[in-house]
């Protein structure tokens, strides 16, 4: 580790987390040393954590005090965690309908997220600093594993609303700090690609972090336009937010000359898994309990492909008790040769977002155009299909809240992102029809 960037990783960074009020750095830590415990007391750490967040939430989240009442649960009485068992799933429905009384009552400083799901089902809801903190704690974590830490210079090549629309100057100076750039992914044209790639070059980052798809578009170019980018120092690139073939991992690991460290997370359901160097995708049990269920909703064993169902242990403010992500995956069955206690997570098939292309021919990210739908009035659920450069449909599952208004909205939007010549059509359904392999994605392009 280099003199600025130890610097940055015990200083910097932590004094900036002190004045968000998050203790990131002592939960490290401590996450660091129990990623080596044996499968047992881990085991036993993540009962006794959910036991404390089922007796907070049960005493001070109203939504949570009916649902006990109702079923007759108490948390005082939970033994494992198959107990959970006995409460019903939690899913974007459900929290739409229940918004408020999903709030601890002792929430203070709640920050509002939103999210389009890889079902493409707008969902809002709300993370306090205790989730916040742990979250970063359990990123920073798996960023050490590959012999990189904060502080050492990064390219993100990213697409959310969030990050993009805070580019203030405190963060524009905390970024050159932390030496982080972030490259918009949404728009991925010839002139846009060529930007990126000279700005990778110069800043020769030793990570690199980012949507999988973009990162692949991005090395693609570089080969087609003969520029190498095997000499810059790059260690390792973090991809997430998408499913990763094995083409892409490939393709930005021999173009960018680093390995490529798979991550499995969302927003609403937090860090769930990351890869390893020993090439697995180890859980964040220490955070959260993972279950996995065939479609009665009856939990499988070990092995066996279901999906994803997750218990967020720090999200007391606004919980996440059994909440269906609507990926699918299998836990592992054996233990990780590095040595780690950290369960595993096999078989992924989480979200996956396709590109689009603009009338000019530009390459535009699919977010480009969920973002546009998925935090307007009374969408309940969407899909995007690209006919043709210059035919759009979208379906659209709408409630008495949607108006004229938002839908000249989403017209006027994709004729922004893909040109004034593009026909964009609406077509308001009952439902969403799921893909032949049971999945739903939310951006289709023929294109």
């Amino acid at each position: 580790m280099g003199l600025y960037t130890s610097l940055v990783s015990s200083f910097v960074f932590p004094l900036h987390e002190r004045l968000k009020h998050h203790n990131s750095v002592a939960l490290r830590q401590q996450m660091e040393e129990v990623q080596w415990w044996s499968t047992d007391r881990i085991a036993a750490y993540q009962l006794q954590r959910l036991r404390d967040l089922l007796m907070d939430v049960g005493t001070h989240v109203p939504y949570y005090q009916a649902l006990f009442a109702k079923h007759g649960f108490h948390p005082d009485r939970v033994q494992n965690t198959a107990d959970l068992q006995r409460l019903p799933f939690l899913n974007k429905p459900i929290i739409r309908a229940n918004t408020d009384a999903l709030r601890h009552t002792k929430a203070q400083r709640l920050a509002r997220f939103n999210t389009g799901g890889s079902s493409g089902e707008p969902l809002v809801f709300y993370i306090g600093e205790k989730r916040v903190s742990h979250d970063v704690a359990a990123k920073w974590r798996a960023t050490r594993w590959w012999g990189v830490d904060i502080g050492d210079p990064e390219i993100v090549v990213w697409g959310s609303p969030i990050e993009l629309g805070k580019q203030d100057h405190i963060k524009a100076w905390r970024d050159k700090l932390l030496r982080t750039q972030l490259l918009p992914a949404f728009e991925m044209s010839e002139s846009k690609l060529d930007q990126f790639i000279t700005t990778i070059r110069t800043v020769k980052p030793m990570m690199l972090f980012g949507y999988p798809s973009a990162l692949t578009h991005i090395a693609k170019h570089a080969q087609k336009r003969g520029i190498k980018m095997t000499d810059l120092g790059i260690k390792v690139a973090f991809v997430t937010s998408e499913r990763l073939y094995d083409e892409q991992r490939s393709t930005i690991g021999q173009i960018f000359n680093c390995k490529v460290a798979n991550g499995y997370g969302a927003r609403d359901a937090g860090f769930i898994a990351h890869e390893c160097p020993a090439g697995n995708m180890h859980l964040t049990a220490d955070d959260v309990v993972v279950e996995i269920v065939n479609e009665a909703g009856q939990v499988q064993p070990a092995g066996v492909v279901g999906e994803i169902v997750v218990t967020h242990l720090s999200t007391n403010d606004f919980p996440f008790i059994r909440y269906r992500t609507g990926d699918i995956a299998a836990l592992g069955t054996a233990p990780c040769s590095c040595g780690r206690g950290l369960p595993l997570l096999q078989d992924i098939q989480g979200r996956s977002t396709d590109f689009v292309v603009a009338a000019d021919g530009t390459v535009l990210h699919g977010l480009s155009l969920v973002y546009i739908l998925r935090d307007l009035p009374g969408v309940q659920a969407f899909k995007v299909i690209q006919e043709t450069r210059t035919l759009t449909r979208v379906l659209l599952v709408a409630d008495a809240h949607f108006s004229d208004a938002s839908l000249a909205l989403i017209q006027s939007g994709f004729k922004r992102r893909l040109g004034d010549e593009v026909e964009v059509i609406v077509d308001l359904v009952d439902h969403i029809p799921a893909e032949k392999s049971g999945k739903y994605r939310y951006i289709v392009s023929h294109v």
